[in-house]
């Protein structure tokens, strides 16, 4: 696929059904050129989020258990082949996807296939959906819109097999705090790996907290910005091509390391001239912090033009955050 032949009109009814609130109706892929159009565009900036996603769990320490991965509702696979491509093939034994439109699940298989030749790739089949083979990692990505309630149990069916879960989803205020439900829920089960910096349950949810929302901003690679077909893809699809935003829960039953003090910053900083306001969310709650220029120049520079995840170990005093460090792997 060239961006000569991008399928336009694939593209368009794509994202006309996701805005319109129908993509879970009934399959949408029709052909894999649907699906090699979709991957090349909208498929690579949702691997942005993910991009963003695993830098947030490298930061925090975390590396997937053995065993096999399953993509559910993979689409054309950007999630699994992320995924693997950062932890590398050896860290896995197979990688299994499913969609319920075939020709989706094909795509990804023959994708994955040909990006990791040495490693196990399948179609799940109706019977490892139902049965009780133990999962590695479970990958959800983009779903939750689509998610009627027989697929949603199919899915806690799933988790319940699972020894970690990785759920990305676009930054809404609708889809995030549907997210965040279902994270309070499974932590029960599951340790929190990201984004909390926490194990008690998620502050946004709280009384008093309706109008926020935890999502955060990925950061596409620079070079997209000076090339050409990027720009013309974000004027025609009319998007921006700078806001990525994301949520996403990480969730693992071994996971044991103390989050050691770290906060994370909900959202995008607002920048003023004298102050940079941030809303932070940590063990002891939600709190809109201040970050005085005068006090600390180069963390309010930092806060406007980090790339990376807002994670930070902040030093304070009252709501005043007078420096702060962000953990390295």
């Amino acid at each position: 696929m060239t961006w000569s032949e991008l399928d336009w009109a694939s593209l368009d009814r794509h994202r006309e059904q996701f805005l319109g609130g129908t993509a879970g109706d009934a399959p949408y892929w029709t052909s894999t050129e649907d699906l090699a159009s979709y991957d090349m565009t909208f498929g690579e900036r949702i691997g942005w989020k993910w991009d963003a996603v695993l830098d947030e769990l490298r930061t925090r320490g975390w590396k997937p258990p053995g065993g096999a991965v399953l993509d559910w509702g993979c689409g054309s696979g950007i999630a699994g082949r992320r995924v693997v491509g950062r932890f590398g093939h050896g860290q896995f034994e197979s990688l299994f996807v499913w969609d319920h439109s075939p020709v989706a699940a094909g795509f990804a298989h023959d994708a994955a296939t040909r990006e990791f030749p040495r490693l196990s790739v399948a179609a799940a089949t109706v019977g490892y959906l139902r049965g009780n083979e133990p999962i590695g990692l479970l990958l959800i990505s983009h779903v939750i819109n689509e998610l009627r309630q027989p697929a949603l149990e199919e899915v806690r069916a799933l988790i319940a097999r699972s020894r970690a879960v990785i759920w990305t989803e676009p930054g809404s205020r609708e889809t995030s705090r549907a997210l965040g439900a279902l994270r309070d829920e499974f932590s029960r089960e599951f340790r929190v790996v990201a984004p909390c910096t926490h194990a008690g349950a998620c502050p946004i949810l709280g009384p008093g907290n309706e109008r926020h929302w935890c999502h955060h901003f990925a950061a596409p690679p620079p070079l997209v910005f000076v090339d050409s077909n990027w720009v013309k893809f974000g004027k025609r699809a009319g998007i921006d091509l700078r806001s990525l935003p994301y949520s996403f829960i990480a969730l693992d039953r071994d996971w044991s390391r103390d989050a050691g003090g770290l906060s994370r910053v909900i959202g995008r900083p607002e920048h003023f001239k004298p102050y940079v306001r941030l809303l932070n969310c940590d063990k002891d709650g939600l709190e809109e912090l201040m970050v005085m220029k005068r006090d600390s120049a180069a963390l309010c520079k930092e806060l406007e033009k980090a790339r990376r995840p807002l994670v930070y170990k902040w030093e304070r005093v009252g709501s005043k955050i007078t420096a702060g460090s962000s953990p390295r792997p």
